[in-house]
């Protein structure tokens, strides 16, 4: 129980520093008072007010330290004009301590100066002719061992400030990386939704509706593209389900599909064509070496310029993909010949949120991408990727 006590004392004393302060003071005033028991009771009506004065007002040191050194300084000064020795001018030190610890250093060498010339009065009345050099000497360098403490001590504070400044603007800078961070993320799942919405429900409109057109001359034709579309359908949810991370254990087919690459455009481009638009595919190089991460992004290139294609260059277009992977690059081309589009490409049509993206993607390896109208009709949209990082370069 009295160890709780005490501990919670300490942990009072700890929070309050004016608290510290003044036990500090009433603890030195009763030590004081005990060792001049026999001063004061010979003149108790100047001895006891003089003490009182030295030592009460250092329970103001850390809010007001040069008040407080004044008022000590003084009471010291009245003591040396009275011809009165006490010991109690210890507290000329503290309170030099306290300047020194918690006001600017101008105020430090003030007061400094003011004891440095307290010293001297003090040596020349009561030192002179009994090794008054060495008294001299000593004060002085007790007081100013005083000042460097206290300069030290404030020294050490501001460093411990500063460190605690440096922390919290870490911390703040942390979070605003980790902000940045998540609206990046945010950024790149919604270039990866609009690249997998917008593709498979172009393919799958493309596809109801030649199955509209077809179903009375042709049932037959006209199911398979309805099959086409619901398989692109599951398509797209099994894409959207693995990119967001929110699989389920029932869906065991959809585990067995990797992020599309390279690989996967023969296909890609295959359900293109049965969406009804003419693609030819040719690739040129090996494309193993070349990163995961290129190869999504070559994937999402050419199926975000298929899927312009779809949308814009009219149903008699036709469209070439031509890929080339080297070790330091790799080559997008999606060119289209626009033959059943406007005779003049309206640039403003194709420049959405999709060309956007296909830039962003590219930038991310260091490349390029370029996209606009044909000199003879169509368009065309080529990328370079560049595999090699900077060191290497």
């Amino acid at each position: 129980m009295a160890g709780k006590g005490y501990a919670w004392v300490v942990s009072w004393l700890r929070l309050s520093p004016a608290a510290v302060d003044a036990v500090l003071a009433s603890g030195l005033f009763m030590a004081t008072v005990a060792a001049l028991r026999g001063p004061i009771g010979h003149d108790p009506a100047l001895l006891l007010p003089l003490h009182a004065a030295l030592v009460l007002p250092l329970v103001w040191r850390r809010r007001a330290p040069m008040t407080v050194f004044c008022c000590v300084a003084g009471a010291a000064f009245v003591q040396w004009v009275c011809d009165v020795r006490i010991p109690t001018d210890v507290t000329l030190l503290l309170a030099l301590y306290a300047v020194a610890a918690y006001s600017t250093r101008r105020r430090t060498l003030l007061a400094f100066a003011m004891l440095e010339f307290g010293v001297l009065l003090a040596t020349l009345r009561w030192s002179v002719h009994d090794r008054g050099t060495g008294t001299f000497v000593s004060l002085s360098a007790m007081a100013t061992a005083a000042m460097v403490l206290g300069l030290n001590m404030r020294s050490r504070r501001d460093r411990l400030a500063a460190l605690e400044d440096r922390a919290v603007r870490l911390e703040r800078e942390r979070d605003q990386q980790a902000q940045l961070a998540v609206a990046g993320e945010r950024a790149r799942i919604a270039r990866e939704m609009h690249d997998i919405v917008t593709h498979n429900l172009s393919v799958m409109v493309a596809l109801a509706d030649g199955a509209a057109f077809a179903q009375r001359q042709s049932p037959e034709r006209a199911a398979g593209a309805m099959r086409q579309v619901s398989a692109t359908g599951r398509q797209a949810i099994t894409d959207m389900r693995r990119f967001l991370g929110v699989l389920r254990a029932d869906e065991p087919d959809a585990l067995r599909h990797p992020m599309p690459g390279i690989g996967r455009l023969p296909a890609l481009v295959e359900q293109v064509r049965a969406a009804g638009l003419p693609t030819r595919l040719s690739m040129t190089g090996d494309p193993a070496p070349v990163p995961a991460a290129a190869q999504l992004t070559v994937y999402r290139l050419v199926q975000e310029a298929l899927t312009n294609t779809l949308k814009h260059a009219g149903a008699s277009a036709r469209a070439e993909v031509r890929i080339g992977c080297a070790p330091e690059e790799v080559t997008v081309t999606v060119t289209d010949d626009g033959a059943g589009a406007v005779s003049v490409p309206d640039p403003a049509r194709r420049a959405g949120h999709g060309l956007h993206g296909m830039r962003e993607r590219a930038a991310v390896y260091g490349g390029r991408l370029t996209a606009g109208p044909l000199p003879g009709g169509g368009w065309q949209v080529a990328a370079v990727l560049t595999l090699t990082t900077p060191e290497e370069l």
